[in-house]
């Protein structure tokens, strides 16, 4: 009889245990994924370029940080295209695009790219929907950002002076406006109460710029909102997921810019690392799938900041003039180095990076070897890990590749890559523990090489 009982409750336990697999299975086919792409560096990877490139197996692509200091640029069709503000998927006539309320937006500068899009993407009216929990930059945010740089003196930290930076801080501190207030019925007096804040701290700084000329621009500029549909906070997102609608989470700074993880306190204001996602879209750590990151063959930094593998000599004049390396959103001339393993390693493990995308490897294809970076010579010795100052890094410590010297940017397959190029990859995955699955051979939408296929 014990023996019959025992039976039975293990073929019990047996249905609830496939019942329960069975809803499960149910539930992860009905519900959407969110997978987010995210730069390993200190920007420009080519974000912009690979979004567009993975743009058509998504429903909906999503900014979830940063601000118009971002400059996504893609070129196809023999056309270059710098977006700002406006996720890269807007190419895509089918494909939504969401910014999320972790972005903030500078209308007049969202109303010009808006302006440049539309003759040549005529669904953006319905294709681009907005947070209404998005935080607005205000022409006082700009003026505050340019008095803040300039009081630092010799101690910079390279803004663009978009007026980031004091944007995110009105955010923090409670008082920040959003794009929903401007339907509010008392917006004007919330406006005029902050700037009145803005102008007693400008004054402080010895800053004494007229703002009325600024104001009847931005305010003009504002009434862009009303073409456009605006969402609730995480609501738009949730009620996507419930439909059965794939996300792709686009970052807008690099990895090494986070305002928690980057080389403090040369860094953004927002958290560009894939956690961002979660808190600027409204998404669960636990609808988080796969977390793409992006990284050039060599590395970049724009503005000031320690960079250890940082080439200022004919190799980093070399990578500058190949690579075309001058920032999308203020011109300046990017600096330029080797790339850094031991940087790329952290970034992969604080992002949870599970695919990786290499960019730009074309423009090493005309040196005669090429160097990377494996570990840090510091006062304490050779380290393979991230310091908490990386002014204490005294130099890195690096390994050298045979380079390929030969024309990439026709390759279509793995086969058409070169031994040299394969080598080096082969070396940065056994490094990082993580499987590249793409190399981008050129500018265009198009010059990838997928390894996997």
């Amino acid at each position: 009889m014990k023996c019959f009982l025992t039976k039975k409750l293990l073929i019990f336990i047996l249905i609830i245990f496939v019942v329960c697999k069975l809803f499960e299975t149910k539930f992860t086919y009905m519900s959407g994924k969110v997978d987010v792409l995210v730069g390993l560096q200190w920007g420009d990877e080519g974000k912009g370029k690979i979004v567009d490139c993975l743009s058509s197996l998504y429903h909906i692509i999503a900014r979830y940080q940063g601000g118009p200091n971002a400059g996504h640029t893609l070129t196809f069709d023999h056309h270059k295209y710098i977006l700002h503000s406006i996720p890269s998927g807007i190419f895509q006539k089918n494909c939504i695009n969401y910014i999320g309320n972790g972005v903030v937006i500078d209308p007049i500068i969202f109303q010009q790219e808006v302006q440049t899009l539309q003759t040549i993407c005529p669904w953006i009216f319905e294709q681009l929907i907005i947070s209404k929990n998005a935080h607005l930059i205000l022409p006082t945010h700009r003026l505050l950002d340019a008095a803040y740089e300039q009081a630092k003196g010799n101690n910079k930290i390279g803004s663009t002076l978009k007026g980031i930076g004091p944007c995110y801080t009105d955010k923090i501190s409670r008082q920040g406006l959003r794009v929903g207030d401007l339907f509010l019925p008392n917006f004007k007096a919330k406006y005029q109460d902050l700037v009145q804040k803005h102008v007693s701290i400008l004054k402080l700084l010895n800053s004494t710029v007229s703002i009325a000329d600024l104001e009847q621009d931005w305010f003009n500029a504002c009434e862009i909102f009303n073409n456009f549909k605006l969402a609730e906070s995480n609501i738009f997102i949730q009620q996507m997921l419930s439909q059965n609608k794939n996300i792709l989470a686009e970052g807008a700074q690099g990895s090494m810019l986070d305002i928690d993880f980057g080389s403090y306190p040369f860094v953004t204001s927002s958290n560009t690392t894939s956690a961002g996602a979660c808190t600027g879209l409204g998404v669960a750590p636990r609808q988080i799938n796969d977390v793409i990151g992006i990284c050039k063959a060599y590395t970049t930094r724009v503005g000031s900041g320690p960079f250890p593998t940082e080439q200022s000599n004919l190799i980093g004049e070399k990578l500058r003039k190949q690579g075309h390396e001058f920032g999308s959103t203020t011109g300046r001339p990017r600096r330029c180095g080797w790339l850094d393993l031991v940087a790329l390693k952290f970034a992969i493990e604080i992002n949870g990076v599970n695919r990786l995308i290499i960019t730009k490897s074309d423009v090493l294809s005309d040196f005669d070897e090429i160097k990377v970076a494996i570990a840090y010579r510091t006062n304490e010795g050779e380290s393979t890990y991230m310091p908490f100052c990386l002014e204490n890094i005294i130099e890195p410590v690096y390994k050298t590749f045979q380079g390929w010297q030969q024309d990439i940017s026709h390759a279509k397959t793995k086969d058409e890559l070169p031994q040299e190029l394969l080598t080096y990859i082969a070396f940065i995955e056994e490094y990082t523990s993580t499987k590249i699955e793409m190399v981008s051979v050129g500018p265009d939408r198009n010059a990838n090489v997928w390894l996997n296929k």
